[in-house]
This record gives C-alpha cells, sequence and structure tokens, in this order.
C-alpha cells in the first residue's frame, strides 16, 4: 500500500534528482560568498599595500609602520567579509529548508534571498565605483 499523507493523497517518492540539484545550488551559494570574503579580504589587503607602496618604490628612506584606521577600503574590506560570512550562513539555512520542503513535497520557489543578494551585489558595486572615482 502506498505511502499517505496528512490530507490522504498518494505521497510522491523524493527523487534523488531533486536533492542533487538543492546540493548543487547550495555549493554555488557557498563558493559566492566564498569569492565576496576573499574579494573583501583582497580590498582591505590592496589598501595596506597601497600605504607601503613609497617605500617600496624608494621615495620614503625610512618607512613609519601604517596607521591603523578604518579607512573607506578597510570598511569596505570588513563589509565584504561579514556579507560572505553571512551569505553562507543563509545559504544553509535555505539548504535545509528546501531539503524538508522536498521531502515533504511541498516545495515553492522563493526569491528573497535571491533579491537580496542582487541588491546586495549592486549596492557594492555602486560603493566601489563611487570609490574608485574618488580615488582619481
Amino acid at each position: 500500500m502506498p505511502e499517505t499523507t496528512d490530507q490522504g493523497k498518494p505521497r510522491k517518492p523524493t527523487d534523488r534528482r531533486d536533492h542533487l540539484a538543492n546540493e548543487r545550488t547550495y555549493l554555488a551559494w557557498v563558493r559566492t560568498s566564498i569569492s565576496i570574503m576573499a574579494f573583501g579580504f583582497v580590498v582591505e589587503k590592496f589598501a595596506l599595500f597601497l600605504k607601503r607602496l613609497p617605500y617600496y618604490l624608494g621615495e620614503v628612506q625610512h618607512p613609519q609602520p601604517p596607521r591603523v584606521s578604518l579607512d573607506l577600503s578597510s570598511v569596505i574590506g570588513i563589509f565584504l567579509v561579514a556579507l560572505g560570512a553571512i551569505m553562507g550562513s543563509l545559504s544553509f539555512i535555505r539548504y535545509k529548508k528546501i531539503e524538508r520542503e522536498i521531502d515533504e513535497d511541498v516545495y515553492y520557489p522563493s526569491l528573497l534571498l535571491d533579491i537580496l543578494v542582487g541588491i546586495g551585489i549592486l549596492t557594492i558595486g555602486v560603493f566601489l565605483v563611487f570609490y574608485m572615482i574618488n580615488s582619481l
């Protein structure tokens, strides 16, 4: 006798392909979050390199250690690392939620996280463009 749901309808067996697709999507989110964190790290360290550049070019004989300050590139770098970490956490929560919904056969796509990431990337892009324009 086939398994039934609470409403008396026959339960559709979950397809492994659905779970594998969910896992691939989760791994794509993880790669994206790691990339955003790496980009934030590069932004922060590149600003430190620019502060030391006069010494490397021989323009300054006795370099002073760079001051620890939160300039705009540091703030952007820290923000990107934090955004990547938050995105990684949210992607795991989404992965487990969709896994449960697939098992219960009640999955409906949600665009909330997609929209938030799109807005976040657009915001980061706009800030970086303004930062680069102001650096000229």
